[in-house]
């Protein structure tokens, strides 16, 4: 359906080189700028971010650094992205809590004062989950065809309890390997498959002020164990020590975590503080 428009609408996507809105930058800007007479320009353009992009994001873009170092830089591109967005509307998939943020950090780094306040902001992402609740009632009624408040009572531990039991027996049916609904969404019967396909995220505690982050060698390669897995290290994901490895904080500034241990953290962060100095401390007595 065509877009009912009042003014033109930029509908766009950034890829950058991590999430941190101060610290990261982007490497690629992509918009369609959509006319209210239903015209339509198409741009993309890789940006120097004037750092390394990281092997991770590397491999999940396809953007390497050889295809960034020519490119401009945000400061480059700024005023004439400015002025191509100046009186538009945006449009994006998550764009409100990611996106948008992104971009006008690296209006402001570059000295533009683009001012969103006066644009219409409309995130596609919120629209599906409000549209499409992702609740245990909207699992249920998907996964077994029944509405749940017809089976159980609202709010009910148990029933709750009940309910996910049945969701998870359907979705097993749904995505059963040698017979699935559709093809191309097929997942095992299998305890550990379904743990690493439940995962969001790869933190150590479940606050996630500890993240677990690959590791690489002095030329960025991931490093592999001897199964070919990339190797994995604790880092710290807040704070100065921010992106750096807690074992080396445990050698250098013991004080830091003692800080952690006596401050207002949640008790599972301080535990596998704990587990990491434990682990050191046994290795250092083994040497």
């Amino acid at each position: 359906m065509k877009l009912n428009l009042t003014k033109p609408l930029i509908v766009f996507d950034l890829e950058t080189t991590g999430l941190d809105l101060a610290t990261d930058r982007i490497i690629q800007v992509s918009y369609i700028k959509v006319k209210p007479n239903g015209d339509e320009e198409r741009k993309s353009v890789f940006v120097n971010p004037e750092k390394s992009i990281p092997p991770t994001v590397q491999e999940l873009t396809r953007i390497t650094d050889e295809m960034v170092k020519d490119a401009p830089t945000f400061k480059q591109i700024g005023k004439k992205l400015c002025d191509t967005f100046a009186g538009c509307d945006f449009a994006g998939f998550n764009s409100n809590r990611f996106d948008i943020p992104m971009l006008a950090e690296e209006f402001l780094r570059a000295g533009i004062d683009f001012d969103f306040t006066r644009c219409r902001l409309i995130d596609a992402q919120n629209i599906f989950h409000k549209m499409e609740p992702r609740n245990l009632a909207a699992a249920y009624r998907y996964y077994t065809g029944r509405k749940m408040e017809d089976d159980f009572q609202a709010h009910r531990a148990d029933e709750d309890a009940e309910a996910t039991y049945r969701v998870l027996q359907g979705q097993m049916d749904r995505y059963n390997p040698e017979k699935p609904v559709d093809p191309e969404k097929t997942l095992a019967n299998d305890m550990d498959t379904l743990a690493d396909f439940s995962a969001m995220n790869d933190n150590v505690d479940f606050a996630g002020r500890i993240i677990w982050q690959e590791m690489t060698d002095a030329q960025g390669k991931p490093l592999l164990d001897d199964k070919g897995k990339p190797k994995k290290q604790e880092v710290f994901n807040f704070g100065k020590y921010k992106g750096t490895p807690v074992i080396e904080v445990v050698r250098k500034d013991p004080g830091f975590c003692s800080w952690m241990l006596s401050a207002n953290f949640t008790l599972n962060t301080k535990q596998a503080l704990t587990r990491i100095q434990l682990r050191e401390a046994k290795l250092n007595m083994q040497t």
